[in-house]
């Protein structure tokens, strides 16, 4: 019970060099995983504000306000899970980045319960925009491509502060399944997600990142 509190602290002022979904997959590589991972740390004040907002409007628009855990989208989950694992995602960004930090691959009730355990405790040591920091670091955007600015120097030659309304919006289009899609050059489904996540965008506004106080 102790653990997980001393890791979420020391990731409050440590950017970590290997984090626990790295680790699994460099250990089990799946199929077309390279033989090199690519990853690049940068602030959350280096990547675009764009990409902040595209992965709030895709990926959990309640982000800012609340507390780790969307309430809500549990109680769904719950009502379509049968009795031995959860039947589908619905993770907060606290939780993803959660699972990605410490843990490891799985689909068990216990998984979630020390998902959830090191969710809380991120939410009550780190500020929003460390959650968001750490998650546009560390998650995947195709097989072995880790963090925003991997992704964006390798599917548009930019760095992450310059990514468009519509380049972060593709990126964030991918991050369901990153080994089943890529955001450049787009495919139809690709498209239709992009204009989606700019609409959720628009509505939500710029004014969402600056809710998320700072790193």
């Amino acid at each position: 019970m102790l653990i997980p509190p001393v890791l979420v602290a020391g990731g409050w002022v440590i950017d970590p060099p290997v984090w626990g979904w790295q680790i699994h997959r460099t250990l089990f590589p799946p199929k077309d995983y390279p033989s090199r991972a690519a990853h690049d740390w940068v602030p959350l004040s280096q990547i675009s504000p764009n990409m902040q907002l595209a992965v709030i409007a895709s990926e959990d628009q309640h982000f800012p306000t609340h507390h780790g855990v969307d309430i809500n989208a549990v109680l769904t989950i719950l009502k379509q899970t049968g009795t031995d694992a959860p039947a589908r995602g619905g993770s907060t960004i606290s939780q993803q980045t959660a699972k990605n930090l410490f843990l490891f691959p799985s689909r068990t009730f216990l998984r979630k319960g020390v998902e959830l355990y090191f969710t809380l405790w991120m939410e009550l040591l780190w500020s929003k925009a460390r959650i968001l920091e750490m998650y546009l670091n560390i998650v995947e955007f195709g097989p072995g491509l880790y963090g925003v600015e991997a992704a964006s120097q390798t599917y548009f030659g930019i760095p992450a502060k310059r990514l468009s309304a519509q380049q972060a919006a593709q990126l964030a289009a991918v991050l369901p399944n990153p080994y089943r899609m890529q955001p450049a050059p787009m495919t139809s489904y690709i498209r239709q997600r992009a204009r989606w996540i700019r609409q959720q965008m628009r509505q939500l506004s710029l004014q969402t990142i600056k809710q998320l106080g700072t790193p």
